[in-house]
């Protein structure tokens, strides 16, 4: 028998993700501070465009916040918060109001029950490092019409570095999800023939009083491992306690920290259209430009 490859270590368990976020959804958005105000961020750079859309995809809608202050931005619009986890839109019904109604589906990203280019702006805000990019970025570009307009966000390799190291003090598990790099996110628009990508990068830190408050947090927000090479058993208090020891070496200013990658990405449908003015300001980078780090 072959030994498995580094990719099937980190192979994603898709049941695995849908049943942790399932049970994270009525904890989800009092911890998810951070998913907010990268939404936040993301729901800005659409301003400048004008848009006016017949159909927007909230694609990994969560709970629902960011599906909402869509609907409010374009009020005529169809909007439709898409989510792999029933828990997750159930609690998004609560963003819902009389004049500000959504639709609500329950399906994979990777299979998307929409019409082929029927939605003009497909919206995702920290949902991507959840999925295959190849299988979903085929999907957002085939439901685009030829003019939509693609905005993302996801995590970079330095996510949760600190948890990351600490973890690999204690045991040769993979205990941390593995994030891509921004060029292996440009690499995978340019195979989708998705237009004109332009990538960029924010870096931030999460403070704590100790490592567990990190894993609690992660925990509310459904972040837990669903890779192939997480360990199968429990861990002993003993091997945790190495991981919290190891953590303490980050420690600064009395606090722990945690550091967070956001990659945030826009893309056009297959008709394409320049999209340097997403954002000014910042320096817009495109795939072709990108050189990989040795």
């Amino acid at each position: 028998m072959s030994a498995a490859s580094p990719q099937d270590f980190f192979r994603l368990d898709k049941a695995g993700v849908r049943a942790a976020f399932d049970r994270a959804s009525a904890t989800y958005e009092a911890a998810a501070v951070l998913q907010s105000r990268v939404a936040d961020e993301l729901l800005s750079r659409l301003e400048p465009f004008g848009f006016r859309p017949q159909a927007v995809l909230d694609l990994g809608a969560g709970t629902g916040r960011a599906t909402a202050q869509l609907k409010r931005r374009y009020r005529r619009s169809l909007i439709i918060a898409l989510d792999l986890a029933p828990g997750m839109l159930h609690q998004a019904a609560r963003h819902q109001s009389l004049f500000r109604r959504f639709e609500r589906v329950c399906a994979d990203a990777a299979r998307l029950p929409l019409r082929s280019a029927s939605v003009d702006i497909v919206f995702s805000n920290l949902m991507l490092q959840w999925c295959e990019l190849d299988d979903v970025f085929a999907e957002v570009r085939r439901v685009l019409k030829p003019q939509g307009f693609f905005a993302f966000t996801t995590f970079g390799p330095d996510t949760l570095k600190e948890l990351r190291s600490a973890w690999a003090e204690a045991d040769a598990h993979n205990h941390v999800n593995r994030f891509l790099d921004m060029h292996d996110i440009g690499d995978a628009l340019v195979r989708a023939r998705l237009q004109e990508p332009v990538l960029d990068i924010d870096r931030t830190q999460l403070t704590y009083a100790n490592a567990m408050a990190v894993m609690r947090d992660l925990k509310c927000i459904g972040a837990r491992n669903a890779t192939a090479g997480r360990p199968r058993s429990l861990l002993g208090r003993t091997h945790l306690q190495r991981v919290l020891t190891a953590y303490e070496s980050f420690r600064k200013d009395g606090r722990l920290p945690a550091t967070y990658e956001i990659v945030y990405g826009a893309a056009w449908g297959s008709a394409g259209r320049p999209a340097s003015s997403a954002h000014t300001g910042e320096v817009r980078i495109s795939p072709s430009d990108i050189r990989r780090r040795r």
